[in-house]
């Protein structure tokens, strides 16, 4: 039986090896509080093996979490360690890959079936995905958390530059996947607060083709985004149930 009574929160962290999932990582464990850090490669991250051996309370889990059977391996691992995460946030995600010729598309003429498949599968499909394996492991006599990084570019009121279809479509649908989970949750698990967050640009290989005219003072490091977001996160509550939310606090329109 998974104990709900731990004792400071424990959170799991997927995209853990780097970037933002890497510094939310440090941010918590600085603070002494468990983390379950996951992540296709985590045990070949040199930054997470060196957090283990200083004797932190952090466990790695070698996942791809747009698996579903690498999923259901996670889940099985996370019932034999008895481990009840009371925050969920996924740092997953995909803009570009150099080794797929993946690339945000600018024209019409740039999309393909490709393309849209893969930032479905890990943009949309592998958050959801996610939180069904994971939200029965909860505590559900306390509050609880489940969040997923989106970008203000899913936002279709926000969308006046066009360009990025794949991109946007999928946090778009990530976006629509966290507001319907929000409202089944309400009912089933009355005291989880769902969030989709945007952490701003951050100083990361995903944000890093495309810095060239972010304006100055608003690139952040991950370690600030991730102090940003863990604001958020650890005040959040029913006000923000539900919400698609800027690193500042601040609503942004679905």
């Amino acid at each position: 039986m998974l104990r709900d009574d731990l004792t400071p929160t424990t959170r799991l962290i997927t995209g853990a090896s780097s970037g933002i999932g890497l510094a939310l990582v440090e941010y918590w464990l600085s603070r002494q509080h468990p983390v379950i850090a996951v992540s296709r490669h985590a045990s070949q991250c040199e930054t997470l093996q060196s957090l283990q051996q200083k004797g932190l309370p952090l466990r790695c889990i070698d996942t791809d979490i747009a698996d579903p059977d690498q999923l259901e391996a996670l889940t099985k691992r996370l019932k034999e360690w008895e481990a009840a995460p009371q925050q969920i946030i996924n740092c997953v995600g995909l803009l570009h890959d150099a080794t797929t010729g993946q690339a945000p598309e600018k024209r019409l003429e740039d999309i393909n079936l490709q393309r849209l498949q893969q930032s479905f599968a890990i943009n949309t499909f592998a958050p959801i995905l996610l939180a069904r394996a994971l939200l029965p492991l909860m505590p559900r006599r306390q509050p609880g958390i489940f969040a997923s990084i989106s970008a203000r570019v899913g936002s279709i009121e926000d969308n006046h530059l066009g360009g990025w279809y794949s991109y946007r479509a999928s946090k778009a649908a990530q976006n629509q996947l966290l507001r319907t989970l929000s409202v089944e949750t309400r009912r089933r698990y009355p005291q989880l607060c769902v969030l989709a967050l945007h952490p701003g640009t951050t100083d990361t290989p995903l944000s890093a083709p495309f810095q060239r005219n972010v304006p100055e003072g608003k690139l952040f490091s991950p370690q600030r985004a991730a102090r940003q977001l863990a604001e958020i996160i650890d005040h959040a509550g029913e006000a923000q149930h539900g919400r698609f939310i800027a690193w500042d606090g601040k609503p942004i329109p679905w």
